[in-house]
């Protein structure tokens, strides 16, 4: 068993035939795959015996390597999320999840471990570069709704995967005193940067 199979509890058996169905579990056989062993060392291979099918159906969908990285890339970062957040409660709501531990089976923890991977790759840092700047920033910036947006973006960005890292680092949950502490401090950084609602 591969260190990849081994990290994910195991391969997928068999598919049957279903173009649609094969192509979302390749895509999603890749996010994992790139999360827990990176770009350089997850072989096409792995992908496809994960997912359960051929590996000559991943050229066909995705052209290869790098495109089927593209798309896992495309499909992880999602430009949306942050559309119908409540800016009022948006500090607070990530301070607390920022305060707990960091669950491994969370699909935010695989996505951030996946960008992780993406940016320590020389390869792969420039297609994600490239992501983030249209598919995190940009909404961010949006979201803000200000002519000090792209700054403020940028910021926030910083502020929130520096969390993400110290979370990961951590592992587990604060507790008591230093969690309302965290939770607090955290709250007016995040607030003091995305400041109020645009009118």
């Amino acid at each position: 068993m591969t260190e990849l199979a081994e990290a994910v509890g195991g391969l997928a058996p068999p598919r049957r035939r279903d173009a649609s169905a094969t192509r979302a579990a390749i895509l999603e056989a890749a996010k994992t795959a790139f999360a827990v062993t990176g770009y350089d060392r997850t072989s096409l291979r792995d992908i496809a015996a994960l997912a359960g099918s051929d590996v000559a159906l991943i050229p066909r969908y995705f052209g290869g390597k790098e495109g089927l990285f593209t798309e896992a890339l495309k499909a992880t970062i999602a430009p949306d999320r942050l559309r119908d957040w409540d800016r009022r409660r948006f500090a607070r709501d990530v301070a607390e999840m920022m305060a707990g531990a960091a669950d491994i089976a969370d699909p935010r923890t695989r996505t951030f471990q996946f960008l992780l991977q993406a940016a320590t790759s020389p390869t792969t840092a420039p297609l994600l570069g490239r992501a983030v700047q249209e598919r995190f920033l940009a909404p961010i910036r949006d979201w803000l709704g200000d002519e000090a947006g792209q700054e403020r973006a940028r910021v926030l960005a910083a502020i929130y995967i520096g969390f993400l890292v110290e979370r990961l680092i951590r592992s587990a949950a604060l507790e008591g005193a230093e969690r309302t502490a965290f939770v607090e401090r955290v709250t007016a950084v995040i607030d003091g940067v995305i400041g109020p609602p645009a009118s």
